[in-house]
């Protein structure tokens, strides 16, 4: 019903521009705050189709939320078919939607793939570069080669247990002899996250993508993977044991290696998106622990991680809108120029370190414990983890914020309302998260 009244509600204004953001906008942050209401319910099967429980209305809230910043930040950026472009937005947000909610199997799958085509079509009608293109394939190719084993093994789960649906299958065990199955069903969502030596997809499309196709792929598409990983591993908890200490070290070892890959970053949204593949290498790791600890603080890491790299994304945007550049040696002294931008670049990138009182150190705690657990020996690659987060964190505050201002800086044009109203969207709920974490720590 949430689907059919975004599209009732946006299609008649797509014909009149000057009407459409507004209203599909308050639709959207309405949709969210309708589906935040259920969050902490007790688990439920709404229909055949529809199973909600307090992780889907989560991620459904984030998902329609994201959606209608997308929407504003493309409000005076995108020029170039407007209208078509809040089709994919909606469209989108809708696949998503049904995603997060769905109970059987088969249509699992099927709203994890249809995902890519809308992604692919923003990233090529409104990237960048002509290099848009070799971006699109690297996210399809990447993605859907990943993904098309899995169907091999849902057909497998299905034939096994006789149901389709994912409550039931609650109640059933694998043999032994099924975990190369399991390795083959999680790969998906191991690649969509992505892990590290998955991960060159990833900072191609962002650095290709436009700005609402960058918030959509840091903030909602890698929680499809998260998604995926987590409910499965609810699922079927003791097939972790067979293959997570590989899964673990790599993604360790991989967290460690892109964040020092950040350190040498001189664009912006390069930086930004290896940091991604940071953060979701502790996702990974605490999920394949299979502990409370680690998937609460698994699907917490992916609330904020959503929100704070969407916000980052959207510093990278404005900067190269108001300086036509996001080279990181050519930005210098934007303190001077604009302190409200440079204050929010402060508050994001502390945010993004984890430090406290944010959502983010929250979740950091709860992984870091539970991945502790595996083996004592982890500790030392998550203490290297977390200085180095903070190290290029703040190489790209100063980087930007901070020195004398490049030559080209002779004029920046101020900062408009709706980016203000923007940022103030992405802050609004992350503070109300850390008065009220237990809304996305509750499994």
């Amino acid at each position: 019903m949430l689907s059919i009244s975004m599209y009732l509600m946006s299609l008649p204004f797509l014909l009149n521009q000057a009407y459409s953001w507004p209203v599909i906008i308050s639709h959207l942050l309405m949709s969210s705050l309708l589906i935040s209401s259920n969050m902490n319910s007790s688990p439920s099967i709404l229909t055949n189709w529809i199973y909600m429980d307090n992780m889907s209305c989560t991620l459904m809230t984030l998902s329609t939320w994201v959606s209608g910043m997308m929407i504003l930040a493309s409000l005076k950026l995108i020029q170039n078919k407007p209208k078509l472009l809040i089709f994919l937005i909606i469209t989108l947000n809708n696949i998503i939607l049904l995603y997060f909610s769905s109970s059987k199997l088969l249509m699992f799958y099927i709203w994890f793939e249809a995902s890519l085509i809308p992604t692919m079509l923003l990233i090529m009608f409104w990237g960048y570069q002509p290099e848009r293109n070799q971006a699109s394939i690297y996210l399809i190719m990447y993605t859907v080669l990943a993904s098309l084993p899995m169907i091999a093994s849902i057909m497998g789960l299905i034939k096994y247990n006789y149901s389709m649906m994912i409550p039931m299958l609650l109640h059933f065990s694998w043999p032994f002899s099924y975990s190369l199955m399991w390795l083959i069903m999680i790969m998906g969502f191991l690649v969509k996250l992505p892990m590290y030596s998955t991960h060159l997809w990833l900072p191609k499309a962002h650095v290709e993508a436009p700005l609402a196709g960058s918030m959509i792929l840091a903030a909602i598409l890698l929680k499809l993977g998260g998604y995926g990983l987590i409910r499965f591993s609810q699922l079927l908890p003791y097939m972790n044991s067979y293959i997570k200490n590989p899964i673990i070290a790599l993604s360790l070892m991989g967290s460690v290696i892109t964040s020092m890959i950040c350190l040498r970053q001189t664009d912006m949204k390069a930086l930004i998106a290896y940091s991604s593949v940071s953060h979701m290498g502790l996702l990974i790791s605490g999920v394949m622990t299979s502990s409370k600890w680690g998937l609460s603080g698994s699907l917490a890491m992916m609330i904020a991680h959503g929100i704070s790299s969407s916000a980052l994304f959207i510093l990278a945007a404005l900067n190269y809108t108001l300086i036509n550049t996001r080279s990181m040696f050519l930005c210098k002294g934007m303190l001077t120029f604009m302190p409200l931008l440079s204050m929010a670049w402060f508050i994001f990138n502390i945010i993004n370190m984890a430090a406290p009182p944010s959502i983010n150190l929250l979740s950091e705690i709860m992984l870091i414990t539970a991945i502790s657990t595996i083996s004592m020996l982890n500790m030392l690659m998550l203490g290297i983890i977390s200085f180095i987060t903070a190290c290029y964190s703040l190489y790209l505050y100063t980087s930007i914020n901070h020195g004398n201002h490049s030559p080209i800086l002779n004029y920046v044009p101020p900062l408009t309302m709706s980016n203000s109203t923007l940022l103030f969207y992405h802050l609004t709920p992350m503070l109300f998260l850390i008065l009220k974490p237990e809304l996305i720590t509750n499994m």
